[in-house]
């Protein structure tokens, strides 16, 4: 957990005090959840967690359908590249 974050000097004040809200956000949801008081606070300093971080709170869920279609073009495009490979060989 213990990590050093070393900011470009680029980075304008705004961003870094984004990051700094998100980090804020993310330590109050562990400390929440160690507490064991079940509610995770869903806000900082009037920003909803999902707009810091840039994530919504819905999961999407796919149907096994919609799975095999993806799984089955990835390896149609794997197939295509290995086929490119042993071509280019």
């Amino acid at each position: 957990m213990d990590r050093i974050v070393i900011y470009p000097r680029s980075m304008s004040i705004e961003s870094i005090l984004a990051e700094i809200d998100a980090e804020i956000a993310r330590l109050t949801q562990v400390r929440s959840l160690l507490a064991g008081s079940g509610k995770v606070a869903s806000t900082v300093a009037g920003r909803s967690a999902s707009k810091i971080s840039g994530k919504s709170k819905k999961k999407r869920i796919l149907s096994a359908e919609a799975r095999k279609r993806i799984a089955d073009a990835q390896r149609k495009r794997w197939a295509a590249q290995r086929a490119k490979a042993k071509k280019e060989s």
